[in-house]
């Protein structure tokens, strides 16, 4: 923030930043940024805190019960808590067993936080990136809706704001009417990180082809086709509904519409890849139709049945590259692997929760079409 804005906008409180244990690297990198950004604000009345992560410490007990203690005062301040429920990492000792982890544990030590600070924070916000259970999202039977359940509980529990990236259906946010609820997108680091790596691949946007795996990733997939000028391509998953495996109904056929992927490369865009075998399943699909390089952008990497198949795939040249982002957990295992590169989200993060602080709009920063164009243009002119 530039000096002449600081004076513009009083902060709403003083920043405080409570990192889950799940989310410890991400929210150090966004307490860095926000430090080096906000030096430009000091003078010699207005000194800047060196950091504005608060210690806590997060107990867990022989029998498996949990308590949270935080180790500073969070009264009239603007706190931040970060975390990260898809970290399977975490683990804990119960009756002599290790345990790691699930969304329903981290969840659960989310509002021990909430309790700990027993309502003396001024506002409260929830930077939960990967939404908590966002695939149970809307109900259809006798079935729970874990993620409406959940936000309902968090603003009961005196939550301001929630902040995640890239919700399975953003309409969940009508659960919680009364409180902000922001939806962010990693589309222009992601963008950029496309353009800096693969250079050669995207030169011509004529051939280039954006793939949707599946209808309801197709508005993903038409904002990168209008930022990026590039035609799109859309696979429609036909099902057996007559069976139910691993709580789905299995793909028989990936149907595909649109545009000749012969000689084309080839950027497929969703939300997450957990297992990975849609994806697998297309990547197959379009090599069968000739296609070129073979990129894949999501914004989350679960690899819920590990990595082998990945690295057959690859090695099998059925995709070149996976670009996620750092926004949940990536083993690093995953890490070294040639077919992975991870984008950075804490600068983007940082300057969000810089702007909430001074109470000042984010609109323009979270609409990142202008800022494709921009950098589109200057790659342009440095050819």
């Amino acid at each position: 923030m530039k000096r002449q804005d600081y004076y513009q906008h009083v902060a709403y409180g003083e920043l405080g930043i409570i990192a889950m244990g799940n989310c410890e690297s991400l929210a150090q990198r966004i307490n860095d940024y926000l430090v080096k950004m906000r030096q430009v604000c000091e003078t010699e009345t207005i000194q800047m805190p060196k950091t504005y992560l608060i210690k806590k410490q997060e107990i867990r007990f022989s029998n498996g019960e949990g308590k949270v203690f935080i180790e500073e005062s969070v009264r009239g301040k603007d706190i931040y808590i970060v975390t990260d429920i898809g970290n399977y990492s975490c683990t804990y000792m119960m009756h002599g067993f290790e345990n790691h982890k699930s969304p329903d544990d981290h969840i659960q030590d989310l509002k021990r936080v909430l309790s700990a600070m027993a309502g003396k924070a001024r506002r409260v916000t929830v930077l939960m990136p990967l939404l908590y259970s966002s695939r149970q999202h809307s109900r259809k039977g006798r079935e729970s809706l874990d993620c409406a359940m959940a936000l309902q509980e968090l603003e009961k529990l005196g939550v301001n704001d929630i902040i995640t990236f890239d919700a399975h259906d953003p309409t969940i946010q009508n659960s919680i009417p009364l409180i902000s609820f922001e939806n962010l997108y990693p589309t222009l680091d992601i963008v950029k990180a496309f353009l800096t790596e693969e250079s050669e691949a995207f030169q011509d946007p004529s051939k280039v082809l954006i793939i949707s795996p599946d209808t309801g990733a197709m508005d993903r997939a038409i904002y990168y086709s209008s930022v990026l000028g590039s035609d799109i391509g859309l696979f429609y998953k036909r099902r057996d509904h007559s069976k139910v495996v691993k709580g789905k109904n299995p793909i028989v056929q990936h149907e595909y519409i649109g545009k000749d992927v012969k000689d084309n490369n080839i950027l497929i865009v969703d939300d997450m890849i957990a297992s990975g075998e849609s994806i697998f399943d297309i990547a197959v699909e379009l090599k069968k139709r000739a296609a070129g390089k073979v990129f894949i952008a999501t914004t989350f990497a679960l690899f819920t049945e590990g990595i082998d198949k990945f690295n057959k795939f690859y090695k099998e040249g059925y995709f070149d590259k996976v670009y996620t982002t750092n926004l949940s957990y990536i083993p690093e295992s995953v890490k070294n692997t040639p077919w992975f590169e991870q984008v950075d989200m804490s600068e983007y993060i940082s300057k969000v929760i810089n702007r909430l602080n001074y109470d000042m709009s984010i609109s323009d920063i979270m609409d990142a079409s202008t800022g494709i164009r921009e950098l589109i243009k200057f790659k342009n002119k440095v050819k």
